[in-house]
């Protein structure tokens, strides 16, 4: 199991870990709240989302948006996986898996709108972004999450593993 967890023998200061902690809970919080909302929403569906993509891969998205089946298994992802991804970030349980998964959807997300000159989205952006905007940068948040795990000595992971430190 140590081998899954990298960096886990990694000494970080109080400072370090509590920061570290922090962000996680925090990008935790993001995914959670993204999800409640979701599954809140009885008529909530990622049809429009991937209807308005544009982009390399924009031919991809809206082929899953006219798949009703294709439709209701990116919804159920959707609204479940950010639930869980949030809880487990908060939680400190299953993190490095968790990591993986939120870097995945926003990988996902990235695809489907590209923050590229000349694509405009019916969706508003809150700012004007070339190739960076906030879902590359969450996701590089989770890449330093799982480059520096945190949870094997703040979260449930530690009583799961019982990996000594």
């Amino acid at each position: 199991m140590k081998r899954f967890f990298r960096g886990i023998n990694q000494d970080y200061s109080n400072y370090q870990l509590s920061i570290l902690v922090v962000f996680r809970v925090m990008i935790g919080w993001h995914f959670l709240y993204e999800g409640i909302t979701k599954i809140l929403n009885p008529n909530w569906t990622s049809v429009g989302y991937l209807l308005d993509s544009g982009g390399l891969f924009s031919g991809f998205f809206k082929f899953i948006a006219a798949s009703p089946e294709l439709l209701k298994l990116v919804d159920f992802i959707n609204i479940y996986g950010l639930t869980a991804i949030g809880l487990g970030l908060i939680l400190g349980l299953f993190t490095q898996l968790f990591t993986l998964g939120g870097m995945l959807l926003l990988a996902f997300y990235y695809l489907s709108h590209p923050p590229i000159i000349g694509f405009n989205y019916a969706i508003p952006s809150e700012g004007n972004y070339l190739f960076v905007n906030k879902t590359l940068i969450e996701m590089a948040g989770l890449w330093v999450l799982y480059l520096f795990p945190t949870s094997m000595k703040i979260g449930l992971d530690t009583f799961i593993f019982k990996v000594k430190n």
